[in-house]
């Protein structure tokens, strides 16, 4: 969790190992995560998913509303940056 405590929360890179999928992980760790009382009362709670929207529907994520006011800088190759001889 990235968070300022007081208006925003992004969470990020939420992963199950394959060995453990299947146990309800997952939402376990949404539920726990949802119930911190530091995150309470936050305008805004935002992720990122390529595959798992239909879990995060449950717990209340939906699209954006105005995805217009939000900007981006995507550097896809990154790792691959880092990693030259």
């Amino acid at each position: 969790m990235v968070t300022d405590q007081a208006t925003f929360a992004y969470l990020g890179d939420v992963y199950i190992l394959e060995a453990h999928r299947g146990l309800s992980l997952s939402k376990w760790l949404i539920e726990t995560i949802q119930s911190q009382p530091e995150l309470q009362g936050l305008r805004r709670f935002m992720l990122a998913t390529r595959d798992a929207h239909g879990l995060y529907a449950q717990f209340g994520f939906k699209p954006l509303g105005n995805p217009q006011r939000m900007m981006e800088i995507v550097v896809s190759d990154i790792y691959q940056e880092a990693i030259k001889p």
